[in-house]
């Protein structure tokens, strides 16, 4: 049984609601001036929750070294038109990275956190965008100085299932 929409339910994600195909492609080390980038295929199936103020993402990805799973939840605050990212790893079941969050202008989503990698601090950006209904694309990068310059370091390309 699916959940009724709430009728005042955000729509800026509802583009991903379905089931994908995913292209990954990853740089082989961040933050480490590498140019090496590692491609490799996934799967995900996103669905409304909250009623429509949130949705579950849940990913298949298929690294050379091995396939996991992840799962992004997403939830919508109205009181500051912003969405919040959680990312939530299978290998490391314990721990949920701290969210990103941001909004859509002109149908860009773009999604911030400041956060640390290894012992470096850090700022994480996300981007959402789409060209149709079929074909989704999202990004992130990374900043070591505080968003003067970023590097991109993962691309995911999405192809709807039929």
């Amino acid at each position: 049984m699916a959940l009724e929409r709430l009728p005042n339910a955000p729509t800026d994600f509802d583009f991903v609601i379905g089931d994908w195909r995913v292209t990954h492609r990853r740089l082989k080390d961040r933050l480490a001036n590498c140019t090496e980038w590692v491609e490799f295929d996934g799967e995900m199936s996103t669905r409304h929750v909250l009623g429509g103020f949130g949705n579950v993402e849940d990913n298949r990805l298929m690294f050379p070294e091995g396939e996991f799973r992840a799962v992004a939840l997403r939830s919508y605050d109205a009181s500051a038109g912003t969405w919040s990212i959680w990312w939530l790893d299978g290998r490391f079941p314990g721990r949920v990275d701290v969210p990103v969050v941001g909004r859509f202008e002109n149908g860009v989503g773009t999604f911030f956190a400041k956060d640390t990698f290894g012992d470096m601090p850090i700022t994480i950006r996300f981007i959402w965008s789409t060209s149709d209904v079929d074909t989704l694309r999202w990004e992130q990068a990374f900043s070591a100085d505080d968003g003067r310059t970023w590097e991109t370091n993962w691309t995911m390309d999405f192809r709807r299932r039929a």
